[in-house]
């Protein structure tokens, strides 16, 4: 079957919101297996692209329908012209409980963060430095869109993600279970080289946006502000430049304990 434009419509009824676009995205929500995948829409099926042959394989193993589709359609599906010739018509992402995320021992939060680029590169890293558990507050950052996915590069499939509460919210029901709540700010008290925290602490990382960086009642209620040194003439690092820095620093001393 290869729909037409004119299909567009009947396609987007049913599905609106879950149309995830890229070639690492599509592997790594394959690899997952956390949601369901409804079909597959890929450019021409005679490509020698390796990996879109790799990626057709999969998608056969796994008993997706795949259609084909021109690039024009794979553009409207996904709203992007960065498709790599592939778009998955995916279910919701599956979000945890915070109760869930709560039995962790280290734990992100993402406040005032407004670019999906910047959350999902904020994602890859938690991903890469075992940071499973990411609280997304309900207002002022956006939710696990597919453009967050594809910034990810699929690394949000292999994350817990809660999404159900303000980020204040969040900082409250995570201080009452004893995390050590360490805030990111230009203008913290603390350098990054000189952290320090408790052997048996749960730590809540709290990353800010570059707009609008960590809310007041956060950085007036966490433990420590820490800010990261830094020698040349741009003010600040993006938010997930910062966010990788802290991570590592943090799985660093943590290793060290």
């Amino acid at each position: 079957m290869h729909p037409g434009n004119k299909s567009l419509p009947r396609i987007l009824k049913h599905n609106t919101g879950n149309f995830l676009y890229g070639l690492n995205p599509a592997f790594e929500v394959l690899r997952a297996n956390r949601r369901p995948i409804h079909r597959a829409y890929m450019a021409d099926s005679k490509t020698r692209n390796p990996r879109l042959q790799k990626l057709r394989a999969l998608l056969d193993r796994k008993k997706i329908p795949i259609e084909s589709a021109d690039r024009g359609l794979l553009q409207q599906l996904c709203n992007q012209r960065e498709h790599q010739s592939i778009v998955l018509e995916a279910g919701p992402y599956p979000y945890v409980p915070l109760e869930k995320l709560l039995a962790q021992n280290n734990l992100i939060l993402l406040d005032n963060i407004e670019d999906p680029q910047n959350v999902g590169a904020v994602l890859r890293s938690a991903e890469a430095f075992g940071y499973s558990g990411v609280l997304i507050p309900t207002r002022g950052v956006p939710p696990v869109l597919p453009s967050v996915v594809k910034a990810s590069s699929g690394a949000s499939e292999y994350l817990q993600i809660c999404y159900t509460s303000t980020a204040n919210r969040y900082l409250r029901a995570a201080q009452k279970l004893g995390f050590h709540t360490i805030a990111l700010d230009t203008k913290g008290d603390v350098d990054l080289n000189h952290l320090s925290f408790p052997l048996d602490s749960k730590i809540l990382l709290v990353i800010g946006g570059e707009n609008r960086s960590v809310g007041k009642y956060i950085l007036d209620s966490s433990d420590q502000v820490v800010r990261i040194p830094q020698a040349g003439h741009i003010n600040s690092l993006n938010a997930s430049a910062s966010a990788a820095i802290a991570m590592y620093r943090i799985a660093n001393l943590q290793a060290r304990l």
